[in-house]
């Protein structure tokens, strides 16, 4: 029997999101010949944290179905032992990337690679807290039903029933290392404002994300499709294609990993959007089977964004992105030039490759940098209010978020030199790790 590894990571509070999930790892074991780890990583503050405790108490009982609520303090733990049975180098530096003070959507996702590890997980399945997900016939209609209907299987066999195939025939060897979906509703990054005030500003600030070779029209044609996902499509029946999947088609609130993310982790820059699509590109580029379905997932934005001190942390992280894309643009690169000389002689990611990708690309001059935060600052001041106010503050950060930038790179190359010792010592830990539901 299959084991997986279906995580919720969060910060904010979803108690419904939880009873949703619960759902899904049920439709999982009802459906396929599996074994659900549901793993709910909370860093929220102790009142939410209680509620997402009841929420988890309320889950209907199901033998195939393990749930793991776990707090920071848990967490924390529970990675002490793996890095000190890991003897990497940094041991302080190594768990304070795994578990930062701020936001860092790729260390949550991190966390849930080792914490699957430790249960003997096969696959990690990730779902986000501010999503939900779509209805037929008054029923949800799951990503779980497409990820293990593919996932871990060769291409050859995983082309059967309802998958379109459009896969080069030398690629049918390989196991699917990705399935993945996309999102509707809601523009994955909070920015519909900006397009509303200035279609101008708006696009200054989205094609900040383009390497700096791009066309004019590259470039435009990259604005038009960020972050909307799929769109308003509604889902009325399942269509899924075996590919190489384009990193433009899924969003990490509707993925699912089987074996890469052994091999190299996310990005663990804080307070920076974007930092987990990091292995959407390595399955492309490195020529790796994936699924793309559509059975798409609703994105909204939670209240927390609209208020003051909401706004200014997601502008910051969205600044951050662009000024992590100097560094990613090179390595994606060289990720594609690479193509299957990324893989060793047994399939896999030679996380050695992407590490020094990494190092290189920290040698690159920031003045592509410099330029993108000019570009920002002139589009908020135009845009006034308090986009202005945020310019503001941007001014006084600039050399901090330049540093940070650089900084957040040696950081990922750090962690993908350790990521196989953590991975292996996560395997060693998992006798520690229980099952439980709040009383």
């Amino acid at each position: 029997m299959r084991r997986i590894c279906l995580t919720l990571p969060t910060n904010r509070a979803c108690p419904d999101t939880i009873a949703a999930i619960g759902q899904e790892a049920a439709y999982a074991t009802a459906h396929f010949d599996v074994e659900v780890h549901l793993l709910i990583l909370d860093s929220s503050d102790p009142a939410t944290f209680a509620a997402h405790a009841a929420a988890v108490h309320a889950l209907p009982e199901d033998p195939r179905v393990s749930v793991h609520h776990l707090g920071e303090p848990e967490q924390r733990a529970f990675l002490s032992r793996v890095i000190a049975r890991a003897d990497v180098a940094k041991p302080e530096l190594m768990l304070e990337l795994m578990l930062p003070a701020a936001v860092s959507y790729g260390a949550c996702t991190n966390r849930a690679f080792l914490f699957a590890a430790a249960l003997g997980c096969e696959s990690v399945h990730r779902r986000d807290s501010d999503s939900r997900y779509q209805l037929l016939d008054g029923e949800p209609v799951f990503p779980v039903h497409h990820e293990l209907a593919s996932l871990g299987k060769s291409a050859v066999d995983a082309a059967h029933g309802a998958v379109e195939t459009a896969l080069a025939p030398r690629h049918l060897h390989k196991r699917v290392s990705m399935v993945g979906g996309s999102f509707v509703g809601e523009l994955s990054v909070d920015i519909g404002e900006i397009r509303a005030l200035d279609p101008g500003a708006y696009h200054d600030v989205v094609s900040l994300w383009a390497p700096d070779d791009w066309t004019d029209e590259q470039k435009r044609e990259l604005v038009d499709e960020s972050f909307r996902g799929a769109g308003s499509e509604t889902f009325t029946d399942d269509r899924a294609t075996l590919t190489l999947v384009d990193p433009m088609r899924v969003d990490m609130c509707n993925i699912a990993f089987h074996g890469v993310h052994e091999r190299v982790p996310l990005p663990p820059a804080t307070d920076t959007i974007g930092s987990d699509y990091f292995l959407i590109h390595l399955v492309h580029d490195a020529a790796l089977p994936g699924v793309l379905h559509n059975r798409d997932i609703v994105n909204y934005y939670t209240a927390e964004r609209r208020t003051d001190a909401g706004f200014i942390a997601y502008q910051t992280r969205f600044v951050k992105f662009f000024l992590s894309m100097l560094y990613f643009n090179f390595i994606y690169e060289r990720m594609a030039e690479a193509g299957e000389a990324l893989l060793d002689a047994d399939g896999r990611v030679r996380a050695s490759a992407i590490s020094e990708f990494a190092r290189q690309s920290t040698a690159l001059d920031q003045a592509g940098n410099v330029r993108r935060l000019d570009r920002v600052d002139a589009a908020y001041r135009r845009l006034g209010g308090r986009y202005a106010h945020f310019a503001d503050l941007l001014a006084e950060r600039r050399e901090r978020f330049l540093d940070e930038a650089r900084g957040d790179i040696e950081d990922f190359a750090l962690l993908t030199e350790a990521w196989g010792s953590l991975i292996r010592a996560a395997g060693d830990a998992g006798a520690h790790l229980t099952a439980r539901r709040p009383a």
